[in-house]
């Protein structure tokens, strides 16, 4: 080996090319450390003719090394190539191969060549092959319509299909084109502008503007460029267009949405999924008396509900809202004044288009006044249905009991009249004088009848219940001994109630002189007067330890006129039909429990 293949060899290696050579007159084979290396054998590793191939990996890489071998024996023809190799390791790796030939006469005698690893190399370009093609496929395929742009000239160099679709124009026609012929005159200045600074900030950015297609239409755009890069010393641009054609039509429908909505007379929140309230027009606000500040992130019943809101229909729209259903009720509210309002309210939740809850829109009308009516025809017609019904009544007592009194003044008057005998006729007497004077009652509980439904409009006074009482047990006195009833009462000294004093005192008269009628004969009775405070209502209760009555029995007719249920002697059955009317007219109630054989507890509700 004279010096100068040395120092070939030498450099070979420090550069970590492999050198080979085949003797061709003997057969012999040399491989470098390089070479061995490579392949991963042993230092000491000793090639024999034909040994390399099995390092090549079966088809192409084989097949190839094998033709160009062949053809380098026989017709002596070069070679440099790329192939995949498989070491002694098993490692696959791919490496470059130049076989040079030399002559002897004619024929070739010996071949020598490279042997060099470039697996990095290849790697390196099997990534970027892949990454072009992903870069091709993302190009190709993408939402956004994509052009690159020369930066030197201004002409389109490439774009994909959704650009050919946005603009109409196709590929041939926009690569003739200058970026500036996309854009309507009045728009030139200003995408001119945009593209320079792009240029020389080279950062990522976005603008709006709109493009002129093949049919000189106007596109809605949102233009978004990227860095530059450089090719072959040329550098370009990349620009997104995006058509923001029905963003721009639902952005307009929206503005005119939020104007009508902003100045409607119907009340309109809206609330975020958990209902937490994110806007509210003038209409709300007015109605409420809050201000959007004072609102923004609570819920509308923490601030608008009050004592009287009917808890069913809230729990209704919190329902709703939890479930993300629609909902329409009406409800009392309260503004900011505490003052009351009905409110009838729909509830709509949004969607997006994954099926997920956004937000929730409660469209609203004050309808107090019409609640107010709605609540006057509804009391007006209960009040109409109790005339009814008591007229009723009244037309039934009428026609019977008066009935009853004149055709027994008839029938005596008859027999009076048919008789000659005087003294007969003096016998009959007694009976005229008796039916006259129970007409005459009878004609005077009607009467007082009439006068308290026609006296619903008395003023009420505000009356001392302690000092009522006590007045009618001393007005009762006499019979209180006689009876031998022990009556006692918890009624505070300052309790006072609203009521027409008349029907008060006939009503506590009444209550108290029945407790002693109708006292049980088998125990020591009692009359206890208590009192409760609920809601509206002061309630005055009379329990005893009289005789009771059976209420299955008799429950529907406690307070109907002439009904009696002792049969005693100085029952008339008009006492509590007189109460529950002169109590009714006073916008009280009057219910009773009772037990027969243990006792009777009357319970009087009197309104504020």
């Amino acid at each position: 080996m004279n010096k100068e293949h040395e120092i070939y060899i030498k450099a070979a290696k420090s550069a970590k090319i492999g050198i080979w050579q085949v003797d061709l007159a003997d057969n012999t084979i040399y491989w470098d450390v390089v070479v061995r290396q490579i392949l991963e054998v042993a230092d000491d590793y000793i090639p024999v003719f034909g040994d390399g191939l099995r390092f090549y990996s079966e088809g192409k890489s084989r097949d190839s090394i094998q033709k160009y071998l062949d053809c380098a024996l026989n017709q002596g023809i070069s070679f440099n190539d790329k192939f995949e190799i498989q070491t002694e390791k098993n490692n696959i790796k791919h490496v470059e191969c130049v076989c040079e030939i030399e002559f002897v006469n004619g024929l070739a005698s010996r071949l020598l060549g490279t042997f060099q690893d470039i697996t990095n190399e290849q790697n390196l370009i099997k990534e970027l092959e892949n990454s072009v093609e992903k870069f091709s496929s993302v190009f190709s395929s993408a939402n956004d319509a994509i052009v690159i742009i020369d930066s030197e000239t201004g002409f389109i160099g490439d774009c994909n299909n959704r650009f050919h679709e946005l603009t109409r124009f196709n590929k041939a026609e926009l690569l003739e084109m200058h970026y500036a012929d996309l854009f309507p005159f009045d728009k030139k200045k200003e995408v001119r502008v945009f593209y320079k600074n792009q240029l020389r900030k080279d950062e990522y950015s976005i603008t709006e503007t709109c493009i002129i297609d093949k049919q000189n239409q106007r596109i809605p755009i949102e233009i978004a460029s990227g860095k530059k890069f450089k090719v072959l010393s040329k550098t370009y641009l990349v620009c997104f267009f995006r058509d923001i054609s029905e963003r721009k039509k639902a952005s307009e429908n929206i503005t005119m949405l939020s104007l009508v909505a902003e100045e409607t007379t119907d009340a309109i929140v809206i609330t975020n999924p958990n209902g937490e309230i994110l806007w509210i027009n003038k209409a709300f606000s007015k109605l409420t008396g809050y201000s959007l500040l004072e609102l923004e992130g609570k819920k509308p019943g923490q601030m608008l509900t009050g004592p009287k809101t009917n808890s069913e229909k809230t729990n209704l729209i919190r329902n709703a809202i939890k479930n993300r259903e629609n909902i329409k009720v009406s409800l009392l509210n309260y503004n900011k004044q505490r003052q009351e309002y009905w409110f009838e309210l729909n509830i709509t939740p949004i969607f997006d288009s994954s099926g997920e809850c956004m937000k929730f829109v409660g469209v609203g009308r004050d309808i107090t006044e019409r609640k107010e009516r709605e609540l006057e025809m509804k009391s007006l017609l209960e009040f109409t249905n109790q005339q009814n019904n008591k007229l009723y009544n009244f037309t039934h007592i009428v026609s019977h009991n008066i009935r009853s009194h004149t055709s027994n003044l008839s029938m005596i008057l008859d027999v009076m009249e048919h008789t000659d005998d005087v003294a007969e006729k003096l016998s009959y007497t007694d009976y005229l004088k008796d039916s006259t004077v129970k007409l005459t009652e009878t004609i005077e509980y009607l009467n007082d009848i009439i006068t308290i439904q026609r006296n619903v409009n008395i003023e009420r006074t505000g009356i001392n219940v302690k000092k009522e009482i006590e007045k009618i047990k001393k007005s009762l006195r006499q019979t209180i001994l006689e009876s031998g009833i022990h009556i006692t009462d918890v009624i505070p000294t300052d309790l006072v109630i609203n009521a027409i004093p008349a029907y008060l005192d006939s009503i506590l008269l009444n209550l108290m002189t029945n407790a002693i009628k109708y006292q049980s004969p088998d125990r020591q009775p009692k009359l206890e007067i208590g009192y409760e405070i609920r809601e509206t209502y002061t309630i005055l209760t009379f329990t005893d330890n009289g005789l009771g009555i059976n209420m299955e029995k008799y429950g529907h007719k406690i307070f109907g006129m002439y009904k009696t249920f002792h049969g005693n002697d100085d029952a008339r059955g008009i006492g509590l039909f007189m109460s529950k009317n002169q109590i009714e007219a006073m916008n009280g109630k009057i219910c009773v429990e009772s037990e027969e054989g243990v006792g009777s507890t009357f319970k009087i509700y009197f309104t504020e």
